[in-house]
């Protein structure tokens, strides 16, 4: 089991509910929610555009999930400053820069200019995110663990908690193939945990480790998931990857079952606000089957879930501890 200092327990303590369990909301997104907003006129998706929808989705997530996760951008600060963050609510917050640099095929991570671990804690906010573009066989996760591993260095100085969230993507002429992916798929999550959380992380945000329009048994999925649970030794959440709700819901419930410490949602709870052009018809969309998405997702991880502490504890705490901290 690997020990923390005390700022990262109370850290991840404010991230999860009181049953342990991560409920948390991702959004974060920026290019995709552009284009989402913007699908037949994009050009028409200015910052105010942006910050608004986000401080919707906050208004009516925030008060119901553990934790939000927030940019910088068009989120974070601008939640804080009108007021709509729950006290009891934790801030996760990003560090990259939206979409990737290098080939598609060797993607890089980069991240987003003048800001860092060092601001995210200063700002007050919980701990930090990390998304990382990550194939475990192919050369460029050496450039990308650096990263990890630098970051890494930031919020243990700072002692926040680090989330890193790596996303697989295709290779070659084969993947393209959508069944020849999901076929690896597997291998690839599972490999990507054990390398990633080797490194001073402290939750891993994790694909789901299979892909359920092409493996529909469920004692194979079930496998998958524990094979990733013994990979990964920090408590691990299941991002939802813009898969439909029913489908995320299938996911969660797996996944927790076989050891997850809960989900950090995005698109599956709330992308279809994005076609609502409708203020007010969005809002009651989001307060009337969105927020009962949510409810229904932590009810699942209540139930099934792990709490993060079965994978954390604190460093030992003596009568001199301060001194040296």
């Amino acid at each position: 089991m690997k020990k923390l200092s005390i700022g990262k327990i109370k850290g991840l303590q404010q991230l999860a509910n009181g049953k342990g369990i991560m409920a948390m909301c991702a959004l974060d997104h920026r290019g995709s929610l552009m284009r989402m907003l913007g699908e037949k006129h994009l050009e028409s998706i200015g910052y105010q555009t942006m910050v608004d929808f986000k401080l919707d989705l906050c208004r009516a997530l925030a008060p119901h999930a553990s934790a939000i996760l927030l940019d910088p951008v068009y989120g974070a600060g601008q939640a804080i400053a009108a007021g709509i963050l729950p006290r009891d609510t934790g801030l996760l917050v990003s560090l990259e820069e939206t979409g990737y640099s290098g080939e598609a095929e060797a993607r890089v991570t980069d991240l987003l200019p003048d800001w860092n671990v060092k601001k995210i804690k200063k700002m007050g906010a919980t701990g930090a995110k990390l998304l990382l573009y990550y194939r475990p066989d192919i050369d460029v996760a050496r450039r990308q663990l650096d990263t990890v591993l630098k970051l890494a260095g930031d919020c243990l100085v700072e002692d926040m908690p680090f989330v890193v969230e790596p996303v697989s993507y295709k290779v070659g002429k084969a993947e393209a193939n959508p069944q020849n992916f999901a076929r690896i798929k597997p291998r690839l999550v599972i490999e990507t945990a054990k390398q990633i959380t080797a490194f001073p992380i402290d939750v891993l945000k994790s694909e789901f480790p299979s892909d359920l329009e092409y493996e529909k048994d469920k004692g194979r999925l079930l496998d998958f998931c524990h094979q990733l649970n013994e990979a990964s030794q920090v408590p691990w959440v299941i991002l939802s990857a813009g898969v439909n709700f029913e489908l995320f819901y299938q996911e969660v419930e797996i996944a927790c079952q076989a050891g997850a410490s809960g989900f950090l949602a995005g698109r599956a709870l709330w992308q279809e606000a994005t076609q609502i052009s409708s203020r007010k018809k969005r809002m009651a969309f989001l307060e009337n089957t969105v927020i009962g998405r949510l409810q229904s997702l932590t009810e699942l991880a209540n139930t099934y879930g792990t709490p993060w502490y079965t994978k954390l504890k604190a460093s030992e705490v003596n009568e001199t501890w301060y001194r040296a901290y």
